[in-house]
């Protein structure tokens, strides 16, 4: 085979390899959420090392999200002081710190404190990983590289599905502190971003991060036109000012507030974070761990088919089937426990009856609808549509939405499922779901195979609506996005 064709095999090779390393925090990181799902019965059963009541289990889902509000601020501090590389690194210290904590221990407000400190690191992992992502991967595999952010995330869940029912809720604490230590060994080998690199006036060393990444020694095209766009991003001034007052960067912040209110309000956390609790309930020839199991081994399968489709099929395609499937998945669920919480004479009471089945295939249609676009687009367009000196600041605001939302929809899943209904909880769901369906048709472009200074074009123009449409994907009849 030629040398030609062998570099054309393996062209992405380095840049993949520092992809897995740099989301490998995201496994040691969202398994901090995955670990509620096996834990809360375990911490609300009769032999629990540490008793909790409903609220207290709420709280120690929820307080997850109110720590990771901490992640961004610090990132926004620190990425383009330090730069990407080391903060990240850094984003394990609370989350071995939140582990050895709840290994000993002996107190609700432990708990507490352990998942302040794991959100804070979360919080840090999912505001860096897309700049990271962002800033090290060419044009033909940013798509592939930032849906990582998910095939991940789910690889994190599914861990501590598999693993926390069938070890001692702190052997499960040792266990995932091996994840944060893992992480540090494998990224502290990666390269930092050429895009710091530059910023920071070294151009020899952006030059080798470059030449590594790319696998190739003729990167001064590239490397100029990097030069070029950290000259301008100097230019521009304070980022947070610019995110909020450029006409073409809110656009792209209604972009991003879209995707992440859109992203949470399906209920995913919730879901997930009770996923045991809720599946408790039905009488079904598999436990609730084993049923929990099987949803992350389905969800985990999922989110690996828009990493060969996000930069094949389109951002937007993949919305918008994502967000179809998961409004039905939710509207059966919502059906069921409707029927099953306020009819008698409608679900049989037999045990085991096949209708049992179908709250749990709703929830897998919803996890596997959700999985192949709201769950991982998001993350590619947003190291798309925000020019590189605004993009951490970008990052720190998607990232403090999203904390807010999730720590609203987990903690009031539970108040609104103990005092209304689980039924009222999916109906929710199921109308936010629709709602973020008809908005991702109305607003979001078509980034798929543009180059980032392309898409910033794309962002700025205020040309006619046709030429418009053209650039950035029409709706049916031609009709122009907002981009």
């Amino acid at each position: 085979m030629s040398s030609a064709k062998q570099m054309g095999r393996g062209q992405y090779r380095n840049e993949y390899i520092a992809a897995l390393a740099a989301t490998s925090s995201l496994v040691a990181s969202v398994a901090c959420a995955g670990w509620s799902s096996p834990a809360l019965p375990v911490l609300r059963g009769p032999n629990s090392p540490i008793p909790i009541t409903p609220d207290e289990g709420s709280w120690v889902v929820s307080l997850l999200s109110i720590g990771s509000l901490f992640g961004p601020i610090i990132c926004g501090l620190f990425v383009d002081r330090y730069g990407r590389k080391p903060v990240l690194l850094i984003s394990a210290v609370p989350l071995v710190a939140g582990w050895l904590f709840i290994v000993f221990a002996e107190s609700v407000g432990m708990l507490y404190t352990a998942r302040l400190l794991h959100g804070i690191g979360y919080g840090l992992a999912y505001s860096l990983t897309p700049i990271y992502l962002g800033e090290i991967s060419s044009n033909a595999v940013r798509g592939s590289t930032a849906v990582l952010v998910t095939v991940m995330a789910k690889l994190a869940f599914l861990f501590e599905y598999s693993v926390g029912p069938y070890v001692g809720f702190r052997a499960l604490a040792w266990i995932s502190l091996a994840l944060p230590v893992g992480f540090v060994v494998l990224f502290f080998w990666m390269p930092e971003t050429p895009y710091y690199l530059l910023a920071r006036g070294n151009k020899k060393a952006a030059a080798d991060s470059l030449r590594w990444l790319r696998r190739s020694s003729t990167i001064d095209e590239e490397l100029g036109r990097m030069e070029k766009l950290v000259l301008e991003s100097k230019q521009k001034g304070n980022p947070l000012k610019q995110l909020l007052l450029t006409s073409s960067n809110k656009k792209s912040l209604v972009i991003i507030l879209l995707l992440s209110f859109g992203m949470q309000l399906t209920g995913i956390n919730a879901i997930l974070g009770y996923s045991q609790t809720i599946f408790s309930r039905l009488a079904l020839p598999l436990t609730a761990a084993e049923l929990s199991i099987v949803l992350a081994l389905v969800q985990l399968g999922s989110v690996m088919l828009p990493t060969f489709l996000v930069d094949r099929a389109g951002r937007r395609p993949l919305l918008l089937a994502s967000t179809a499937g998961s409004f039905i998945g939710l509207a059966v669920c919502a059906v069921y426990f409707t029927l099953d919480e306020t009819t008698t004479d409608v679900l049989s009471p037999e045990p085991g009856a096949a209708h049992g089945w179908i709250p749990f295939v709703g929830v897998l249609l919803f996890i596997i609808s959700f999985a192949i676009g709201l769950a991982t687009v998001p993350f590619a367009i947003l190291g798309e549509v925000f020019p590189k000196h605004i993009k951490a600041a970008a990052n720190s605001v998607f990232a403090v939405i999203t904390s807010a939302v999730v720590f609203s929809v987990v903690k009031l899943f539970q108040v609104i499922s103990d005092g209304a209904g689980t039924y009222v909880s999916f109906w929710i769901f199921t109308g936010c779901t629709a709602m973020t369906g008809v908005l991702i048709y109305l607003i979001i472009p078509e980034t798929k195979g543009q180059s980032f200074e392309r898409i910033q074009e794309i962002m700025m123009r205020r040309g006619r609506s046709n030429e418009t449409g053209r650039e950035c994907g029409s709706g049916a009849k031609g009709r122009p996005l907002l981009c």
